[in-house]
């Protein structure tokens, strides 16, 4: 008798409680922080809580961008309690820092650096330098706190902490986008056993191009203390004006206070606040009370991730130590930002959640938002929640969004696909999807006021969809924006994700309009283009309405005046995920489409990247992310997993340099936990298609008591590709499931692999709801 669903729910249910009692070790040994951090991963590895305000870690210079502070080569310039982690462009915070010296400190604002004398110990909750001046400084973390802990040589003439309010991550990139200290004040009062020292920073740029924002702080010395405060004569540079016994400092200019300690053996707990010193001093007492300890602190670090991440996805096949690392580490990395921020916004009040630290939605849209909706969905509502919020009281949507600031638009307005997703996917809860509709149709109708942002004045790239004029008057997008070409398939989705929600709430007209307009990346085709042997490409239109000439295998400097943005034509040509086929129409139907997919991937293009066999496809870059899996659209799934499980396998590792690219705040981790997973998003939509799992078994937490169980029997080495496939217990003969056949509920896959592939999918293709839509 062949299972009901109710059934093998049941059973898939009980197996994972199994795996639950057999999982309950401390799966934080599994999370290496330091994947990521080199070879352009720019991943943060110090101490933090998942989405925790507080990062604190280390910030070495080189003379290049030290995009999480972190790099495994240079000098120490400080410890800092504000980090991001795989951002780009140019490096954000790195403030409230403080910095060991020893012996006389005749000039604090003089070059304080130090090297190491031995690498840097990176565990999950745990941090430690060891610095050449023979001082090792220990790292715990709180959500709003941090505690330094200091081992000074017993040889050393003074045991000092220098306190640098000026202290900030720099760049050397030249684009205008380093950090600025814009001013700040220092006081200290001091007791007969422990110094506290209050004040603030003010800071402007960074990657988001942001304005002033200042944050406060609070630290205490647990032992007592000599003093002196320090002031420069501007807001750069090292002359000092003031080098005293002055309790307190405040100033545009450079300002601090070094600390002097008898004992070799120094701790120091600082909390942090976006509102007051007040606010701060709160944080870190409510926190990190004194004498709490570092041990206690690395305990509670590692119940957080565990409780709240690491244990969303269990397994009970183990065999493999490096799947295992990969797995948790990828966790870990991505659920570092956004920032949660709530309580902590000094722009507005609201009852609503605020989070922060967004890098970026043309990164994270495809495949990241999605996971985070799964594994964390009562956060995910909070950050939904958020986003609307943010357009209440600023009138747009972030794109990308740091230090309370939108900026650094890539693309599209890429919140209006997160936002279609969750919908589809059914969060409501204390959602209001009256304004966040509205919001959407923001981004969709009014055009943001220019920024005039160095790197393309041609319109805003600060939030919104600049290039609107064209998209709507014409259809299409000219030469006369920056980005043109990969804007308008931006767009084209973005407006799917209008449709999707329209629909759902009951407004026809808009519906309609919407779908219409997603349908006009295809008016950006070019049938004339050719390479490779293949003809149609997406392509740049002069501002007379007539098409140009392009290279599809080229994208010019692919930056921001460009018209392509950090992708080739040819990458970008298959990114109409909403209306494949109509793609695969235009490319010259599914034999073509086929043949021009299996190209992409074949080694030895002569304009491919060198660091992937020189292959177009480039898994370090999000516009490739999806195309891995594009085969299951004409009837090749063996070949989706072949091409997902090869990318898999060559670039990623749990190493310091184990990511293709750049993390991009988690991007590039969530991509290959969806290829563990065996699955992978079409965001906006309800459809995932199937890959093959790496585990024998997984468990995924949903929420609410409900699992999605994956089984898988027959493979290891080579045999991944999918021989048959059964979902909540019935054969399954499609390449794609829905959210409601296995998330909205809970559900079970039962894979069967193999050696070679075989052709189990005859059933109907996945859907391509703008083509099929009337």
């Amino acid at each position: 008798m062949r299972p009901s669903a109710g059934m093998a729910l049941g059973v898939a249910l009980a197996q994972a409680h199994n795996f639950h009692l057999q999982t309950q070790q401390d799966l934080s040994q599994f999370v290496l922080p330091l994947t990521g951090t080199t070879n352009g991963g720019n991943t943060f590895p110090g101490v933090s809580v998942p989405f925790g305000m507080v990062k604190l870690g280390p910030d070495l210079y080189t003379g290049s961008d030290s995009y999480s502070g972190y790099q495994s080569t240079g000098s120490f310039i400080g410890f800092s309690l504000l980090h991001e982690s795989g951002t780009g462009g140019a490096p954000k915070y790195g403030v409230v820092s403080q910095m060991p010296a020893v012996g006389t400190i005749e000039n604090p604002l003089a070059d304080q650096s130090v090297n190491r004398s031995a690498a840097d110990v990176a565990r999950l909750g745990y941090y430690k330098s060891n610095l050449s001046n023979d001082v090792t400084v220990e790292l715990g973390a709180t959500a709003k706190a941090g505690l330094y802990q200091y081992q000074f040589s017993g040889n050393a003439a003074a045991s000092n902490i220098i306190v640098d309010v000026s202290h900030v991550l720099p760049s050397f990139r030249g684009q205008g986008l380093g950090q600025n200290y814009l001013g700040g004040n220092i006081s200290v009062t001091t007791t007969d056993n422990s110094v506290r020292y209050t004040g603030s920073g003010s800071y402007d740029n960074g990657w988001n191009r942001a304005p002033q924002w200042t944050v406060y702080f609070c630290g205490y010395f647990d032992q007592a203390a000599t003093f002196k405060t320090f002031l420069g004569n501007g807001s750069s540079g090292d002359d000092l004006q003031d080098y005293s016994t002055a309790s307190s400092q405040d100033s545009k200019s450079r300002l601090g206070a070094v600390f002097t300690f008898s004992s070799a053996n120094v701790t120091s707990r600082v909390g942090v606040s976006f509102i007051s010193s007040e606010q701060a001093c709160t944080n870190v007492d409510t926190e990190i009370p004194a004498g709490t300890s570092l041990e206690t602190l690395e305990k509670n670090v590692k119940t957080a991730w565990n409780s709240q991440v690491l244990s969303k996805i269990t397994t009970t096949d183990t065999s493999n130590t490096t799947r295992l690392q990969l797995l948790y580490s990828s966790l870990y990395h991505m659920s570092l930002i956004p920032t949660n921020k709530t309580g902590e916004n000094p722009l507005w009040s609201s009852a609503e959640p605020y989070y922060d630290d967004i890098f970026t939605f043309w990164d994270l849209h495809r495949c990241t938002t999605s996971l985070f909706h799964i594994l964390q969905p009562v956060a995910y509502e909070e950050f939904i929640r958020s986003l609307v919020d943010i357009w209440r009281n600023e009138g747009f949507l972030p794109d990308a969004r740091s230090s309370f600031f939108n900026g650094a638009t890539q693309g599209g307005s890429n919140a209006d696909n997160v936002l279609a997703d969750a919908y589809v996917k059914g969060v409501r809860g204390a959602v209001n999807w009256d304004d966040a509709y509205s919001a959407m149709v923001t981004d969709a109708e009014k055009v943001p006021a220019n920024n005039n942002d160095s790197r393309d004045k041609s319109s805003s790239t600060k939030e919104g969809r600049g290039a609107l004029p064209d998209w709507i008057d014409r259809g299409f997008i000219t030469t006369k924006y920056g980005r043109s070409v990969s804007r308008a398939i931006e767009y084209a989705g973005n407006d799917f994700g209008l449709y999707q929600v329209a629909k759902g709430l009951g407004k026809d007209d808009d519906a309609q309009k919407y779908l219409n307009r997603s349908r006009n990346w295809r008016n950006q085709w070019n049938p004339d283009l050719t390479a490779l042997g293949f003809s149609g490409f997406l392509g740049p239109i002069d501002q007379s309405g007539k098409f140009t000439s392009q290279d599809p295998l080229s994208c010019g400097g692919c930056y921001w005046g460009d018209a392509y943005y950090e992708a080739l034509p040819f990458e970008y040509s298959f990114n109409a995920h909403h209306d494949m086929n109509k793609l695969i129409e235009l490319a010259g139907g599914n034999d073509t489409f086929l043949s021009r997919l299996e190209k992409f991937f074949e080694g030895g293009v002569s304009s491919g990247n060198s660091q992937f066999n020189h292959t177009l496809f480039n898994p370090g870059n999000e516009p490739s992310f999806t195309t891995p899996y594009l085969f299951n659209f004409v009837g090749r799934q063996d070949l989706s997993v072949k091409q997902s499980r090869y990318a898999a396998n060559s670039y990623y590792a749990p190493t310091p340099g184990g990511l293709p690219g750049n993390s991009d705040a988690g991007a590039m981790e969530s991509w290959v936990l969806w290829s563990m997973i065996g699955l992978y998003p079409l965001t906006g939509q309800t459809t995932f298609l199937i890959g093959s799992p790496w585990f024998s078994n997984l468990a995924i937490d949903l929420g609410s008591g409900k699992k999605l169980i994956i089984t898988s029997t027959g493979g290891g080495g080579q045999s991944y590709y999918v021989q048959s496939l059964r979902v909540n217990g019935q054969v399954w003969n499609k390449s794609w499931v829905t959210w409601n056949d296995i998330f909205a509920n809970g559900g079970k896959l039962d894979f069967v692999l193999g050696s070679e592939p075989v052709n189990w999918a005859t059933g109907d293709l996945p859907p391509s709801p703008a083509t099929e839509s009337s």
